[in-house]
């Protein structure tokens, strides 16, 4: 366990080097810093801290850096969140508000996060499978032709169109938008199945081959493979930091480019809280020099989706945490009013 001063020194590193980029030596620490200590003493300690692998001394610099180590004690003893101020507040609601339908809500969020970090900010389309059903609507195109529309409680619209066996009238297509509705409203997609198996017996026997060809066409959206999506936004802003990449940024926007890999970051959507991953903690080896700063968001208590930012490891982690947190918190007011 490192002593309460060490922990100090610690943070004193990690915040100077963040804000300056420079390596940080004991004589800046003292000068800039209210340490209550000796240059000497806190030169020892720094030594301790190397030891230890929580600071690094790049090339042949006086000053030290912080390791993956460091940050990462920082992060869990050291950062508390930094609170949005109340402008910033009213400037991410505002923005969000305008937003017209869920693809304009994502595409917003995007480029907030990435403006207000000045990172490259992910953010993942509300899952299918962790929804709930809002409405389904059934719409007559032609006497053997019906498109369904899926809305679902994060504001997510899936269309399909159903070619029925059998022309289909006007009174059976809204007995079984009643008896649909009144099914599966407000009830998760997971539990849809069980509840409108036996639907097809409440109809005339030539209306149950057009009632099953909806049902199965219902479900198929239900459980589609490729709900997963992600937009990202702001990968211009790596090009500020080249110098925090050890040698080229490539190996970097590569990763950025597979959506299975920022999926894996962003980790799984029920854990709500922050999630912070630093440097050598990002399984995939092109990620190994940044961090990846994540949230779940969603309507209610519940998250249905991440949303994140990702940045060299030598981030203002406080400030990023706060920014993630309260777009997430934002994003899933949208949501439940939407």
């Amino acid at each position: 366990m490192l002593s309460e001063r060490r922990l100090q020194v610690l943070r004193a590193i990690v915040q100077d080097y963040v804000g300056t980029e420079e390596p940080v030596g004991s004589k800046a620490l003292t000068e800039r810093h209210n340490l209550g200590v000796s240059p000497a003493t806190v030169r020892n300690d720094m030594a301790a801290l190397e030891e230890e692998g929580f600071i690094a001394q790049p090339h042949t610099s006086a000053g030290r850096i912080p390791t993956d180590k460091g940050y990462r004690l920082f992060v869990d003893k050291l950062a508390g969140v930094k609170p949005m101020t109340p402008p910033e507040r009213r400037a991410i609601q505002n923005f969000l508000e305008g937003a017209v339908d869920l693809d304009d809500v994502v595409a917003r969020t995007v480029r907030l996060l990435a403006q207000l970090t000045r990172q490259v900010a992910v953010v993942q389309y509300p899952s299918l499978t962790r929804s709930t059903v809002r409405h389904v609507e059934l719409l007559s195109l032609a006497p053997a032709r019906l498109m369904l529309v899926l809305i679902t409680d994060t504001g997510r619209v899936e269309q399909r169109m159903v070619d029925c066996p059998a022309p289909f009238g006007e009174s059976p297509l809204a007995d079984l938008r009643a008896r649909l509705n009144s099914r599966v409203t407000g009830r998760r997609f997971t539990d849809v199945p069980g509840l409108v198996e036996d639907l097809p017996e409440a109809f005339e026997p030539e209306d149950r081959g057009t009632v099953s060809t909806v049902l199965s066409t219902l479900l198929e959206t239900l459980v589609e493979e490729n709900e997963e999506r992600l937009m990202i936004g702001g990968t211009a802003n790596l090009t500020r930091f080249g110098h925090d990449f050890p040698l080229t940024i490539r190996p970097v926007l590569e990763a950025l480019e597979e959506q299975v890999v920022l999926l894996k970051l962003l980790g799984e959507a029920k854990d709500p809280g922050v999630t912070v991953r630093i440097g050598h903690e990002n399984a995939h080896e092109g990620l190994n020099s940044t961090s990846v700063v994540s949230v779940g968001y969603g309507s209610g208590g519940e998250a249905v989706a991440k949303l994140g930012v990702v940045g060299p490891t030598r981030m203002d982690y406080p400030g990023t945490m706060g920014a993630v947190r309260a777009v997430a918190r934002y994003v899933g007011q949208i949501l439940a009013e939407s």
